[in-house]
């Protein structure tokens, strides 16, 4: 018999690692490796926070890895000297996030919540995931909000593009699980759902892409999250979505 680690031999993770595509087997490793959920990523966080004051308007930025990359300081930070906390976590599915969802938002108290997940429900990050369950799990993160008075932002998925390398030089291929025309299927259901129910939604795509409907290049530099450049693009309309929830 093999080694083992972690309870698995390393013979056998060898030929399934074999078996997928490198990237796609780093991330299936990843969400297991740190629990699915990652409910200890922000526990000390969410401890040090104080609650909110009468005059504070908390908002919580609610997502994935596009969210969480708001706060590098390449990419100016995250809003600096607002009242809003950054709760994204990279390559999370909408399963996931609400796994975490009661201790990273509701238990903040925030007056908002800005949701911006679902494209690696497309990717199958964790799994299969249909473009109904994707909804489902949005619904569910919206209704949540709403029965705890938070008012709810709820973000269309970004464009991506195929036309960045990785550093190897080959191409990053980002549309074979997110065509165009599924993204814009997703997010008009998002957008329905939004207006059927009384909630903001905040439409990064249409500014963030092309005529084609791909992500504008200078925005991004690997095909699916924004730079410098795509983050300002974001911000004011991020601004302008908290302020029509806030109904500022």
């Amino acid at each position: 018999m093999g080694a083992f680690a972690n309870g698995v031999e390393i013979s056998s993770v060898a030929q399934w690692l074999h078996a997928v595509r490198r990237r796609r087997a780093r991330r299936l490793l990843r969400v297991h490796h740190v629990g699915f959920g990652r409910l200890t990523r922000f526990a000390d966080a969410n401890r040090l926070l104080a609650p909110p004051s009468s005059s504070e308007a908390r908002v919580v930025f609610f997502g994935d890895s596009i969210t969480d990359g708001w706060s590098r300081p390449q990419f100016g930070g995250f809003f600096p000297s607002k009242p809003y906390v950054n709760r994204g976590i990279g390559g999370q599915t909408t399963g996931q996030m609400l796994l975490r969802y009661r201790a990273d938002v509701l238990a903040l108290e925030p007056r908002a919540v800005v949701i911006l997940a679902g494209t690696n429900d497309l990717a199958g990050n964790a799994g299969p995931v249909t473009p109904d369950q994707l909804i489902d799990n949005l619904t569910t993160m919206a209704e949540l909000a709403t029965l705890h008075h938070i008012r709810v932002v709820l973000s269309s998925i970004l464009p991506v593009s195929d036309d960045k390398l990785d550093a190897n030089g080959l191409p990053l291929i980002r549309s074979a699980s997110k065509p165009v025309a599924l993204l814009r299927t997703v997010n008009q259901r998002i957008a329905g759902y939004a207006a059927a129910n009384g909630h903001v939604y905040l439409d990064y795509f249409t500014p963030m892409a092309t005529a084609a409907g791909t992500l504008k290049p200078e925005l991004n530099d690997d095909g699916l999250h924004p730079n410098k450049a795509g983050y300002e693009v974001m911000q004011p309309l991020a601004e302008k979505a908290i302020a029509d929830a806030l109904g500022n």
